[in-house]
């Protein structure tokens, strides 16, 4: 695992643009070889988002060969619920770049059958021979995606009953009202996230510092569901300092001096 601690929430989001956008550039992707690149949703990457806009206008990056694979979303709302994770994306980042409205996959909370859906987005991820990169976030109890504490680490995407703790940190995307937030998602699981060739995590404010510190610092426990990126072997954690907060003072000179070559 690879932890690049940056100063604040804005240098860290630059910085993972920026390794997004090297890494597609580097991929040389194609007609016939698409980057893959799996996406959330939610606060922490909406720096990111706004990085790789701006690099695309720049011409810096293209997004025209990526194909894009979201965590997650809301049971029950549909893709123009102005709170689905469908509104989100093509809100804040799709509808700003140069991407093929049909690369974009992003699971379907309304399908008729929700297991088969589960079923058919791993089927289609494995059609495109799995994600090169898979984006994401960690929340303040160290889940990632809507793998709460408890999950299985060979978890595959699935039906998610909601944690009350979850929908009460999502309430303010609902009027601050957490009974408003749906109970239920469909969510990739730990085992699909970590099939991906590279994982990038980004951990931001004082408020995840306990759980990076858990994540980080002590061993892999499905109580910390990001702790599974111990095991894996292309795993980046950026975090700004103040996520870092509880972490020894050894375990940050360690990462910042590996870092610095």
């Amino acid at each position: 695992m690879r932890l690049v601690i940056h100063k604040d929430y804005e240098k860290a989001c630059v910085w993972t643009a920026r390794y997004i956008a090297n890494r597609i550039n580097k991929f040389n992707p194609g007609p016939d070889k698409p980057f893959v690149l799996g996406l959330p949703t939610g606060s922490s990457p909406l720096g990111i988002y706004q990085e790789l806009i701006r690099l695309w206008q720049e011409r810096q990056v293209s997004f025209s060969q990526v194909v894009t694979f979201n965590m997650d979303e809301y049971v029950g709302l549909g893709a123009e619920h102005p709170q689905s994770y469908h509104a989100f994306m093509w809100n804040n980042f799709f509808s700003h770049v140069d991407i093929d409205k049909k690369n974009v996959h992003i699971l379907n909370g309304t399908a008729e059958d929700l297991k088969a859906e589960c079923k058919a987005y791993e089927e289609r991820i494995a059609s495109f021979g799995g994600i090169e990169l898979f984006l994401g976030g960690m929340g303040a109890d160290g889940h990632i995606a809507f793998n709460e504490p408890g999950s299985s680490l060979h978890s595959r995407t699935r039906v998610k009953v909601l944690a009350w703790n979850t929908r009460t940190a999502n309430a303010r995307f609902f009027g601050g009202d957490p009974e408003a937030v749906p109970a239920t998602a469909l969510t990739v699981g730990v085992g699909t996230i970590t099939d991906a060739r590279e994982v990038l995590l980004l951990v931001s404010g004082h408020a995840k510092a306990r759980a990076l510190q858990a994540v980080v610092e002590n061993g892999i426990n499905h109580m910390w569901t990001a702790s599974c990126l111990q095991n894996h072997p292309r795993a980046i954690i950026v975090c700004d300092e103040a996520a870092a907060d509880e972490l020894k003072a050894g375990t940050v000179r360690y990462f910042r001096d590996s870092e610095a070559f």
